[in-house]
């Protein structure tokens, strides 16, 4: 076999070995021959793309600063006033494109908590409901657990949310070896579960699993949900996916409150990286004035699946998943970072301002149940009044003095303080309303007799009373009603609803009202 011998290096080399290896370096000299003069081309584009841009940047600038210039000649050979003029105007379109600027890119300011009124005011309300004879039972043991949480010193997080959002999942994935903690929880029932958590500094913390909201029978868990929410230092409100109305309307609900927030989504591992960022942006929108700390999670939880077998058969299979709660951990860490004490204001605040609510609307429901009660008393003496009349219009005097003892009442009631003027003005104005409705009172005072057995047989004297009471009971409702929202005696708006109950035929009301006259005509008769 013929060999070549290199004088270069002395080695000797097989020809046909010699051919192959120049016939497979060919190729690979011509591809980077090839991308050499790509590259080459690529860079003469590039720059060439360059100058073009450039060149038309200096272009629009010098056509700028002419045009400019051609202006600037043409204002200053305008009459001195009129310089002024479109100096002023200029200054000003100047002045508003600034602060619409800085309205634009100014740092949004975090939500104001609701105020929270001082204990010691909110115990007197409790103890007037309390004489009053409402159930204050429950306002009393929210107080008495503010006392408790307060001295047992520990960290309690509540986890909010919709139902199916993970939040069992997650109490497992943050407390592996979750047990129910000992304490007692006054104030709260079995359907809040509590936990044991240990943060990854090493301190402690109680977790509060509340039911989910939007669940079947949920206004009553929902309550309980809320109520846990603000008695907890910190919360934590899981999504597993874009927030709806309600949600959002949950959100800001909790921020109203200043609670410390955590916006969390869950199963974040059901997204790719394209789809998680586009959720991500769109959590901190509706988060951009409530709180900043949006992270995305997976709590882990059970999932099933199909697994084809050897014989061909299918059996469901279930598995765990592995949580991934890191970025979790971290912010909880740091939000919780003052302890108990540092974040005990904040969790008072909240529970005052929550309790200052529900006072609230226990004072409007007893108030309503006590004008209720003023209504049909001024109604039963309407009726008595009605009865008592000799001729037709004997009776005017004693219902406008009714009318005017009825005002006062119910006034009084709602700590709204009139004159006799105004109650005199109110009275009058009620007369004329029922003096241009009469007939219309008188029609559905007999057809709601005729509706009920035995009353529309009975003579034209019940007719009379019962449309008395008709009459003061819708003034009565009226005027319970205005002074309820407007916390004043407005004559035109009490007029308005006077006039609206005056023709309302709701069977339940009229009922009740042919009940109070019989029992009146009644007691008449076994008094006659």
């Amino acid at each position: 076999m013929l060999r070549l011998h290199t004088a270069a290096t002395g080695i000797e080399t097989d020809p046909e070995l010699f051919r192959r290896s120049c016939q497979n370096q060919l190729p690979a000299a011509s591809t980077k021959v090839t991308n050499v003069t790509l590259a080459a081309m690529s860079r003469r584009l590039r720059l060439l793309f360059t100058t073009l841009a450039v060149a038309a940047l200096l272009w629009l600038l010098f056509s700028a600063a002419e045009r400019a210039l051609a202006l600037a000649q043409r204002f200053l050979a305008l009459p001195t006033w009129l310089q002024w003029a479109l100096g002023g105007v200029f200054a000003l379109f100047a002045a508003v494109g600034l602060m619409v600027l800085w309205w634009l890119l100014r740092p949004r300011r975090r939500r104001r908590p609701l105020p929270a009124p001082d204990r010691g005011s909110l115990e007197q309300r409790i103890g007037q409901l309390r004489e009053r004879g409402a159930d204050t039972g429950a306002l009393a043991s929210e107080l008495g657990e503010l006392d408790r949480r307060r001295t047992s010193a520990r960290i309690y997080v509540a986890l909010f949310g919709e139902i199916s959002t993970g939040k069992s999942s997650l109490i497992k994935a943050l407390a592996p070896h979750a047990r129910i903690a000992s304490d007692a929880r006054g104030g709260t029932t079995r359907s809040v579960g509590h936990y044991d958590g240990i943060l990854p500094d090493g301190r402690t913390l109680v977790l509060a699993d509340v039911p989910g909201s939007r669940e079947t029978g949920g206004e009553a868990h929902e309550a309980l949900a809320r109520m846990e929410a603000l008695r907890a230092h910190a919360v934590i409100y899981l999504c597993a996916g874009d927030l709806n109305r309600g949600q959002a309307d949950e959100l800001r609900w909790l921020a109203d409150f200043g609670k410390p927030l955590l916006l969390v989504l869950n199963k974040a591992d059901q997204w790719n990286a394209s789809e998680l960022e586009h959720l991500l942006t769109r959590l901190r929108q509706h988060a951009r004035d409530i709180t900043r700390m949006v992270l995305a999670i997976s709590a882990g939880g059970s999932e099933r699946y199909q697994r084809q077998l050897t014989d061909g058969s299918t059996e469901s299979v279930e598995r765990q998943r592995k949580p991934a709660i890191e970025p979790l951990l971290h912010a909880l860490t740091r939000l919780t970072s003052p302890g108990a004490e540092g974040l005990e204001d904040l969790r008072e605040q909240a529970v005052l301002a929550g309790l200052h609510e529900r006072t609230g609307s226990l004072e409007a429901q007893t108030r309503a149940e006590e004008a209720e009660r003023i209504v049909r008393k001024y109604a039963r003496r309407a009726i008595v009044g009605a009865l008592a009349a000799v001729a037709p219009g004997s009776d005017l005097l004693i219902q406008g003095v009714l009318a005017a003892g009825l005002t006062r009442a119910l006034a009084e009631l709602y700590d709204v303080k009139v004159s006799d003027v105004q109650v005199e003005d109110f009275v009058q104005q009620a007369k004329l309303t029922l003096r241009t409705g009469s007939s219309i009172v008188l029609a559905v005072a007999g057809n709601a007799l005729k509706a009920f057995p035995g009353l529309g047989t009975l003579g034209g004297g019940v007719l009379h009373a019962f449309a008395y009471a008709l009459i003061f009971d819708s003034i009565g409702r009226a005027l319970a009603a205005s002074l309820a929202e407007r916390h004043t005696l407005d004559q035109h708006d009490a007029g308005t609803r006077l006039k609206t109950l005056l023709t309302d035929t709701s069977n339940n009301r009229l009922r009740q009202l042919a009940t109070l006259t019989m029992e009146a005509v009644r007691e008449s008769d076994s008094t006659d």
